[in-house]
This record gives C-alpha cells, structure tokens and sequence, in this order.
C-alpha cells in the first residue's frame, strides 16, 4: 500500500521557515521575529536583524501580546513556536489582542496533531478547531515545504491574523514543485479522479496521494484535494467534488469533530448536497498517548491502512 519515495525528495519545513522569514525581513523593514524560547527557524533572522528580533522565554501570552503592539505600530510580527501551547495557552491574547482589532500577526507553530511523540499535552489535536472559531483568523497547514515557503511570502501582504500549522519540521516530503502556485483560501487539486474524492490537508496529504497511486492499478479514480487553507474554505472545490465524485472523504490529523471535517460537512449541509458517501478519518475523542505518529495513525483508524478499506468498501 505504499509508495517508494526519493530520498533526495525531502527538505526540513524549520529550514524553510526560517529562509523565507528572513527573505522578508531584506525585502521589508516592518518584518519582526519573535518567539517564546523555540529555537528553529530564528538564527538567520536574529543574526541578521537582532534589533527585530525578540524572545520571550517560554511565555507565550506575551510573545503575542507583545507582538500584537508591534502590529498596533504597522509592523508585521511573525511568531515561531509550538502549536499545543500558541493555541491554548495563550488563546485569549491571540483572540483579543490579535483578531479583536485584524492585526496582521502570524503564528508558524509545530507539533501538530499526533507528531512529536510528546503525549497528549504535547499534541495540538484542537489548533484547527479553536483558530477557526475566532473571527478574522486564518488558518492554515501546508502539506510540502515549497507549499509553505509561497504562504509565508503570501501573508506579507494579508489582511489580518494568521495561523500555520506543522509538523516537528525536520524532515518533511516534497510534493510541489518551487514554482507551483498556491493561494491563501483556495485548494490545491493535487490529484484528478472522478470516482471518489479524499480531501486532506496537512500532513495526511501524502498520504492521501499514495491513496490515489493504489487505487490507479485497482481501476478506481481518486480526486485529492490538499485544503491547505482550512478557514477560509474553498467552498467552490468542494462542491465541485461532491458533484463530480459524488463521494467525499475528510482526512485530516486533528480531532474530526470542528476540523476540516466539519467545515467541509458545512459546506455541503449548508448547500444541501446529496452525496453517494461522505467519511471523516482524522482523530476520535480520545486522550492519546505516546508513541510515532504511523503507530498512533493505525492504532486510531486514520492511516492509509483504514482509508484504503473504507474506499475498497464502498465500490
């Protein structure tokens, strides 16, 4: 069930990250970098603009309201850190600081879903949920590093607060080409199929490309769609997934319920579509614990493994 990748084919999303920022920071004086004691990403741009750059220490409450001032001043903060902690911890600076008043913050944080082996205090399961929420946020998760790279460009010039999401970061597959182009709150079709669609987005992206490939030699058509915008939502891809295909999957690595799922499941409700079939796979609601992300994928339904045999299942 499994494709065989080129090794070669892989870069680090922490080496993009903090390439591209500090692109920004040469080619705009307004760009700020700031973090709550998380290293990557930050060495060029500290290096290089040390008078633009600030960390907090591990005190994420601060980091975004201190860079919510420095919004206030027409300067563009972008924060590194990790997700478990800038979606909860520090939720109430992000909503009223940030979204309150549509300030150009942007949060780049890792350790999404189920990554990192770090136990449930560790896995951003709800990031999606609670970022989607707020009023003005945008939320994303990039699948590949070129993919992230043309967001992080993108957002100099975006309106209001933004999120991404993903993964640790260190070593991550290249699916997109460098000039592929993407844009904020529009899909990507990264696969074409007329049978069934899978829309994913982050990491499960991949995944759901490897899917497509197995299916291809069992003479079934699989549409993946990379949501890589989770808020705003690509209303008009989706509904033409659902007339085309006729069936749609959810797959994502974030708890199902107030994820992707069910802002695609709004979309269609909300448009009264009549689908053959319509699936979520990403995380039930359960406290998980340790353990690699393949291991706790299997052990909680949601790896190619459970996605082949519902497809299998349903033709």
């Amino acid at each position: 069930m499994s494709i065989t990748v080129n090794m070669d084919n892989y870069n680090s999303a922490r080496t993009v990250i903090g390439e591209a920022i500090a692109a920004l920071g040469d080619k705009d004086e307004k760009v700020w970098l700031l973090t709550p004691d998380v290293g990557f990403g930050c060495a060029d741009f500290k290096e290089k603009y040390p008078n633009r750059f600030i960390d907090t220490g591990i005190a994420e409450q601060d980091v975004v309201g201190i860079s919510a001032g420095l919004a206030l001043e027409g300067k563009i903060p972008f924060i590194i850190g990790m997700m478990p902690f800038m979606s909860m911890r520090c939720l109430e600076q992000v909503r009223t600081d940030c979204c309150y008043p549509n300030l150009p913050v942007r949060i780049i944080a890792n350790y999404s879903g189920l990554t990192g082996n770090g136990g449930s205090t560790h896995y951003a399961m709800e990031d999606m949920a609670l970022f989607s929420s707020l009023v003005n946020m945008t939320v994303c998760a990039p699948s590949d590093p070129n993919q992230l790279r043309r967001i992080i460009e993108e957002s100099l010039d975006y309106t209001g607060p933004l999120s991404i999401r993903i993964d640790p970061g260190k070593t991550n597959v290249v699916l997109y080409s460098p000039e592929t182009e993407f844009k904020i709150g529009k899909a990507y079709v990264a696969e074409e199929g007329k049978d069934v669609t899978i829309i994913a987005t982050g990491e499960m992206v991949h995944e759901a490309i490897k899917v497509h490939e197995f299916f291809e030699k069992e003479g079934i058509s699989v549409r993946v769609v990379d949501m890589f915008t989770v808020k705003p939502i690509d209303r008009e891809v989706i509904l033409k997934a659902a007339e085309e295909t006729g069936r749609i999957i959810t797959w994502e690595d974030h708890l199902m319920q107030n994820g992707l799922g069910t802002a695609v499941a709004d979309v269609l409700v909300d448009n009264t579509v009549n689908l053959k079939s319509f699936k979520r796979f990403g995380i039930p609601q359960v406290y998980p614990g340790f353990g690699d992300a393949q291991e706790l994928y299997h052990k909680y339904g949601y790896d190619m493994e459970a996605v082949v045999n519902y497809i299998k299942s349903i033709f």
